[in-house]
């Protein structure tokens, strides 16, 4: 899944084209596709699109009237928060390019009065990608969330604002808030790090690397961290993000998941690059964690997902 490198320079690329374009209309072209009951996109017709950013792991396309300028459109204006999830893209459509009533893999689109479209993507058959549209700008005080349908049940509720619960950005956590937040989620350390509600943005790949550059095991209890531990991770998290930001922003489209620098995620059996020690994985069903006994876990084993008494 994108996590914020992938989606921080996804937003610069879609801005530097697209920031200006008025908005024509919004095609929802899947019924799983919008999130939210009201606002109604269509409301931001004739709206300019005056900047696309990233929180945690979402774009969002925020669209101001005519009539506000830049000052107003944090309060009156509308934001479009799309999450790609693990193989949705957000791809632009070309002026003049052809616009198929139902484009394969399409699940919304927006077209700009220039011609130029931005289209959501997501392959296979599990259409979990979306776009939820709130009033005003989810970055400022006074967010008026999104609505669910009025059928919703009470988890569709909560969904109407997905920024909402999130921890906070996990680039923008210093040592002592870091501190503050592992006492206030103990688990492990490749679990906390992919909590959204702990911190926000991370996800997989990110955490094993996280974890290797930290020097630290994956299973390394946060509840019992020392200060030089929540050291280590801070400046990993720093460090992680950098250079992947600086990988993404070398291509002209988001990358895929095999094309991101890592060290140890997805190398199981490889060489470490730092010891030279073979990358281990502890698999669970649908993922694997990934790490580097010699760096990590003072050349111990990690045996299994559950059972390991190697915590550090």
């Amino acid at each position: 899944m994108p996590e914020i490198p992938e989606i921080r320079a996804h937003a610069e690329r879609l801005e530097a084209l697209a920031a200006g374009e008025v908005l024509k209309r919004f095609e929802p072209l899947s019924f799983t596709a919008l999130k939210t009951a009201s606002p109604q996109p269509n409301d931001a017709v004739g709206w300019s699109l005056c900047g696309i950013g990233q929180r945690a792991k979402f774009l969002l396309l925020r669209f101001a009237p005519p009539s506000q300028d830049a000052a107003a459109t944090a309060g009156d204006g509308m934001t479009f928060v799309v999450h790609l999830m693990q193989g949705g893209r957000l791809r632009v459509l070309e002026p003049g390019a052809k616009r198929p009533r139902r484009p394969r893999d399409g699940l919304a689109r927006f077209e700009f009065e220039s011609g130029l479209g931005l289209m959501l993507t997501e392959p296979g058959t599990q259409k979990r990608a979306g776009v939820w549209v709130l009033a005003g700008d989810p970055t400022a005080d006074g967010l008026v969330a999104g609505r669910a349908p009025e059928s919703a049940d009470t988890a569709s509720v909560a969904a109407a604002n997905p920024l909402a619960g999130l921890g906070p950005e996990a680039t923008d956590i210093d040592a002592a808030a870091m501190a503050e937040l592992m006492a206030a989620h103990p688990s492990r350390l490749h679990n906390f790090l992919r909590d959204q509600r702990a911190i926000s943005g991370l996800g997989r790949r990110l955490a094993n690397e996280i974890c290797h550059r930290a020097k630290l095991s994956p299973f390394a209890p946060t509840g019992r961290m020392d200060s030089d531990g929540v050291e280590a991770v801070v400046a990993a998290i720093g460090a992680v993000v950098d250079e992947s930001l600086a990988a993404e922003r070398q291509l002209p489209q988001m990358s895929r998941s095999a094309e991101r620098p890592s060290a140890v995620h997805s190398r199981t059996g490889e060489q470490c690059p730092v010891c030279g020690d073979v990358v281990r994985a502890v698999e669970y069903r649908d993922y694997s964690v990934n790490y580097c006994a010699g760096c990590q876990t003072s050349g111990r084993i990690l045996a299994d997902n559950t059972t390991s008494k190697f915590l550090r």
